[in-house]
C-alpha cells in the first residue's frame, strides 16, 4: 500500500493526486492535437475540484498557470496564454469544500466521476465528442491501476454511461489502446519520476 508520507508532496494541494497522475499521463501522450485536449479536459476537472478559483474574472488563465507549474513547465500543448515560467511563486491554495456524497466507484476517484457530470451536461458537438473520448482512456488507466490482471472495456462503456446518466455515449468506432500501452505509459511516468527523485538526492548530497 502506498501512503502519501511516501509520496512526492504536492506543489499545489487544491487539486489532489487525481489530477496529477492526469497530468503524468498526459505527458506520455505523443501527438500533440491530443496531448493539448488532455490539457484542456485536466483544466476542466481542476474547475470543478476547485471551484473557488471561479470567483476570479481570470480564473481560466490561473488555471493554466497552476496547470504548467505542476507539470513542471514540461507539458508541451498549445496553451491559450503566454506560459510565464515562475520558478519564486508560491501558489497560495484556496479552502475546497468537500462533498459529503459518496463515490460510486473508487478506482475512478471523486475528480473523475465530477468530470464526467460536467461533460455530460455539455451541448452535443465536437467538442463533447473529444472530451468523452478522453474520459474513456483516462478511465481504463485508472481501472488498470486499480486492477492490472483483467479489464473488461465493454465494462468501461457501461459504467461511463451510468457516471453520466446515460447522456455520454462513445462513437461507435471508438477503440480503447491496448491494456499494454496504458500500462506501458504508465511505467514509462513511475520510471522519470523514481529518476528525478534520484537526482534530486543526489543533489543534496553534494
Amino acid at each position: 500500500m502506498e501512503y502519501n508520507t511516501q509520496r512526492e508532496q504536492l506543489k499545489i494541494t487544491d487539486y489532489g493526486r487525481n489530477v496529477i497522475k492526469m497530468i503524468d499521463y498526459a505527458k506520455t501522450i505523443a501527438d500533440r492535437v491530443e496531448r493539448t485536449q488532455m490539457a484542456y479536459l485536466i483544466v476542466e476537472t481542476m474547475a470543478l475540484v476547485n471551484p473557488k478559483v471561479k470567483e476570479r474574472t481570470d480564473y481560466r488563465h490561473i488555471l493554466w498557470d497552476h496547470l504548467m507549474f505542476m507539470a513542471n513547465y514540461e507539458l508541451d500543448v498549445d496553451c491559450p496564454y503566454p506560459v510565464e515560467r515562475e520558478e519564486t511563486t508560491v501558489m497560495q491554495p484556496h479552502r475546497i469544500e468537500y462533498s459529503d456524497s459518496k463515490i460510486r466507484y473508487r478506482h475512478y476517484g471523486r475528480a473523475l466521476e465530477d468530470m464526467i457530470r460536467a461533460v455530460a451536461e455539455m451541448p452535443e458537438g465536437e467538442e463533447k465528442s473529444l472530451l468523452s473520448q478522453q474520459i474513456a482512456h483516462t478511465m481504463k488507466r485508472q481501472y488498470l491501476q486499480w486492477n492490472r490482471d483483467s479489464v473488461d472495456d465493454d465494462l468501461i462503456r457501461e459504467q461511463l454511461a451510468e457516471l453520466s446518466g446515460g447522456r455520454i455515449t462513445l462513437p461507435p468506432d471508438f477503440q480503447f489502446r491496448d491494456s499494454k500501452i496504458y500500462l506501458d505509459a504508465m511505467a514509462a511516468v513511475a520510471a522519470k519520476k523514481e529518476a528525478g527523485e534520484k537526482k534530486k538526492k543526489k543533489k543534496k548530497k553534494k
